[in-house]
């Protein structure tokens, strides 16, 4: 275990296939998403480097990465930490995506067939299993299934790319709040299916606005409650 804190089991096996500094780029942006490395902890890259089984090269070259993509902070004298989230930085990720998702629904509910809509009826029920067993890291990765199969559905290539581009941050963002959102985040999504299954195309995205909008404003009450 890294004395830095790092949970034990928590770091991902390094794939073999492709550059290091690429595959440590992304066990390390996984572990920052999933918060086994928590915001403002300090990353010691002889630490990392051990854990990961790697020299320390592609370690400060992840990191030097992640920094300029806003994941970590390199601060002179004192090395790196994970970046610590303004509120306003949240706000501005998480209205972006409920614009993202809304249209997603809609496309969603004027095109998906059967077979989509089967999938997200056994994603909901994953879901829900997780939450029932207090699976938060579970929880986390079936919502973000479930609304990448909404994005799927919507069939709207540069939607989904653009949805991509914010995903592991809006995972980030989810992740400590999903114990407080709990059951009725899953009874919002039964009922986004019923409306896509409907083709209620305005019902879906009005589901789809007050369900990310309910997970912004979790997020913004955490530190309060």
């Amino acid at each position: 275990m890294l004395s830095t804190g790092l949970p034990q089991g928590a770091v991902p096996k390094l794939e073999r296939p492709g550059p290091l500094r690429d595959r440590v780029y992304e066990a390390l942006l996984e572990l920052i998403t999933t918060r086994a490395l928590q915001p403002g902890q300090h990353l010691v890259e002889s630490e990392l480097a051990g854990h990961l089984g790697v020299s320390r090269q592609p370690v400060r070259e992840a990191l030097q990465r992640l920094n300029t993509e806003g994941w970590v902070d390199l601060r002179p004298a004192q090395g790196a930490f994970v970046h610590e989230p303004t509120e306003e930085e949240a706000d501005q990720l998480l209205t972006v995506r409920t614009l993202l998702e809304a249209e997603a629904a809609r496309l969603a509910a004027a095109n998906a067939d059967s077979a989509g809509i089967a999938a997200l009826e056994s994603l909901c029920a994953e879901g829900e299993k997780a939450v029932e067993a207090d699976d938060v890291d579970g929880a986390v990765a079936m919502n973000a299934r479930f609304h990448a199969k909404i994005m799927e559905l919507a069939g709207n290539a540069v939607l989904a790319e653009l949805a991509a581009q914010v995903d592991r941050r809006v995972r980030w963002y989810y992740t400590p709040v999903a114990r407080r959102r709990g059951h009725q985040s899953w009874i919002e999504h039964r009922e986004l299916i019923a409306a896509v299954s409907d083709r209620d195309e305005q019902r879906a995205t009005q589901l789809m606005r007050a369900h990310t909008e309910h997970t912004r404003r979790s997020y913004h009450a955490r530190s309060r409650s």
